[in-house]
């Protein structure tokens, strides 16, 4: 296994028509001198009793095969050492000379068979048999020869995979073969053109001061745009970026950027612009403006005063923050000062870093504050003062009293204005009853990242102030997980009969490509395809497309289903030029925050009780 391992190391790619000229599609055998018409099949392992040559020396290892003209895969080579069983020797030396013939031919013809086996973890065993002539007097070593099996696979064997390699009639002989892995054969620059998995996007940047970004250069396949995210510090998380600048307020010296292919298994390139160049002056002061720092007051326990601080940047920094009075002037108390430290900073969710703190024993006859003196600066950051707690309950009470007028107001007019609205209806000949709020099933798209499902959040959010009740597939991960992406969508439905309501699907860009690609492959009666988007949401939002298709050939979509875009939502091309596929045609769309009053008024339920009968619609009667 080393040598080969080596080899793949260094970059030499085995090709089959090395060994001997054949296609890549065909498992490939070399036997030594002494044997002839060599023919291999695949066989199962209970055939091995019928071999008459037995395997003595395993060697297997893996190397790179070519592909074709411009790519190589991973195959495994298995090298054997035969002992092939003499034919019956001549039992007196009285025998005629014809019977002598004989017997030569038979050194020279003999037929024997071996039989080799190869699996890996948890499946099935494959078993090639090797069929041949043998010539025992042209062995160079007596009743010993060597074969050697390439075996391919059609993609290739994985990266880092486990492979057991033995003789069915003996397994005392298994060997066990690990592949190598994909970063140590992408990290030989020779064979970054001939593992496809090792070729990924290159980043290069600019800084453009007059639109105050950082434009992005990629050099790659047809220059398109990878898929990227934005990392702050090696330890931080990645969050995904879809753009090709990068506003100048974001730019940090700890920054990263991720690329990668879609189509690939996730190798990734990583380019960090300022890791081996001194920051720019100018782009630090920029930075500092999103640095944030919190401070105030409060009581522990014993009634005694603390004064707490949380500061907040894009990189972790070293330096120390001191507490400081203000009294006409700022000092700094030395026996007051808490360092900043690598290991006490933590990111957010909004992947800036936080490090907090708290001084005790405050004096609360005093407004307190900090100063901050970051390594690198030239000048302290600060003061920073808590809130001063007498004109802080002011301010509370002259906010509340302000609060109280506006809801007064608020009330007064939509109070008067329900009051008229229902005169009017009670005239038109209909008693007009409010009814409760039905039921919102929120869904979101496939391909959810940060900005979706903040907008996804805040939506359920909001429609539960306005007194809805409401379902959203980010708050049931672990009903989700217990019932199942389709039964847990069914049990929501079956809600909304009793209840009323609405599933409002979110879409997006990528939603609408995952829609139309479920379309063409139920329309032409393929299988489904495996996910190339994966999300915790990607199985419930294709069972919703199945549900839609049904209710669509009742003519009853619209009765269940409403679309939801949002806006503001980034994308590759605006949202709200692209053309619906079919399968949502007939679907109310509603595109948020623009039109959230909209929604807000389909979603209502009204009911109408007259003399005759009862009917419910959606929307409120004076608002549509």
């Amino acid at each position: 296994m080393l040598p080969s391992l080596w080899c793949v190391l260094l970059g030499l790619c085995v090709s089959a028509r090395g060994l001997e000229s054949s296609a890549y599609d065909r498992n490939d055998l070399i036997c030594s001198q002494g044997l002839s018409e060599c023919t291999m099949q695949d066989v199962i392992p209970l055939t091995s009793a019928e071999d008459t040559a037995d395997v003595k020396q395993l060697n297997p290892y893996f190397t790179l095969c070519w592909k074709d003209a411009k790519r190589c895969v991973l195959c495994l080579v298995i090298e054997t050492e035969l002992y092939i069983p003499p034919v019956k020797e001549v039992e007196d030396e009285g025998h005629s000379g014809a019977e002598e013939e004989d017997y030569s031919e038979d050194m020279r013809n003999a037929k024997a068979s071996a039989t080799v086996c190869y699996k890996a973890a948890v499946t099935m065993p494959t078993c090639k048999k090797v069929e041949f002539t043998v010539n025992h007097t042209a062995l160079t070593h007596r009743n010993q020869a060597k074969m050697n099996i390439t075996i391919t696979q059609p993609d290739g064997f994985p990266f880092s995979s486990r492979i057991h390699v033995y003789p069915p009639k003996d397994f005392d002989l298994n060997q066990e073969v690990v592949a190598p892995s994909l970063d140590d054969v992408c990290s030989q620059k020779q064979l970054l053109n001939c593992v496809t998995m090792c070729q990924v996007p290159t980043v290069s940047s600019v800084i453009n001061w007059k639109t105050r970004q950082m434009e992005l250069l990629f050099e790659g396949r047809n220059n398109t745009l990878p898929s990227m995210c934005i990392q702050y510090e090696e330890n931080g998380s990645c969050q995904s970026w879809n753009q090709k600048t990068i506003p100048l307020h974001s730019v940090a010296p700890c920054m990263c950027l991720q690329a990668w292919y879609e189509d690939e298994q996730s190798r990734r390139s990583k380019y960090c612009p300022f890791k081996k160049t001194d920051f720019p002056h100018d782009l630090l002061q920029v930075m500092w403006k999103n640095v944030s720092v919190h401070v105030r007051l409060g009581k522990i326990n014993d009634k005694s005063s603390m004064l707490l601080w949380n500061l907040s940047a894009p990189c972790r920094q070293e330096g120390e923050v001191w507490l400081s009075y203000k009294t006409g002037n700022y000092r700094g108390i030395n026996n007051l000062r808490q360092l900043l430290e690598n290991g006490t900073w933590r990111q957010n969710s909004k992947g800036h870093w936080e490090n907090k703190g708290v001084f005790q024993d405050i004096n609360e006859q005093f407004s307190q504050c900090v100063m901050i003196k970051v390594k690198g600066m030239e000048h302290q950051f600060g003061p920073v003062c808590s809130h001063d707690t007498g004109r802080w309950r002011w301010s509370l009470l002259v906010v509340g009293v302000m609060l109280f007028v506006c809801v007064t107001a608020l009330v007064f007019y939509f109070l008067h204005d329900c009051v008229k609205k229902w005169a009017w209806s009670w005239h038109h000949g209909g008693f007009v009853k409010v009814g409760r709020k039905g039921l919102v099933v929120l869904l979101s798209p496939p391909d959810v990242d940060d900005s979706v499902s903040e907008s996804v959040h805040h939506l359920g959010s909001y429609l539960c102030n306005q007194g809805f009740s409401v379902s959203v597939d980010q708050w049931s991960r672990k009903e989700q997980c217990t019932l199942g992406p389709l039964p847990w969508l069914h049990l929501q439905l079956q809600k909304l009969s009793s209840m009323g309501g609405r599933v409002l699907l979110v879409l997006s860009h990528r939603a609408l490509d995952r829609i139309e690609e479920w379309t063409r492959l139920n329309r032409d009666g393929e299988g489904p395809e495996p996910q190339k988007i994966k999300s915790p949401y990607s199985d419930l939002f294709t069972a919703s497309l199945f549900y839609i298709n049904a209710y669509k050939q009742q003519s009853r979509a619209g009765e269940h289903f409403f679309l939801v875009k949002f806006d503001s939502q980034p994308t590759q091309c605006p949202a709200s030029d692209r053309r619906l596929p079919d399968l949502l045609h007939g679907l109310p769309l509603f595109h948020l925050p623009a039109q959230t009053q909209s929604l807000l008024t389909e979603l209502a339920v009204v009911e109408t009780d007259k003399g005759l009968g009862r009917r419910m619609w959606t929307g409120w009667m004076w608002g549509t």
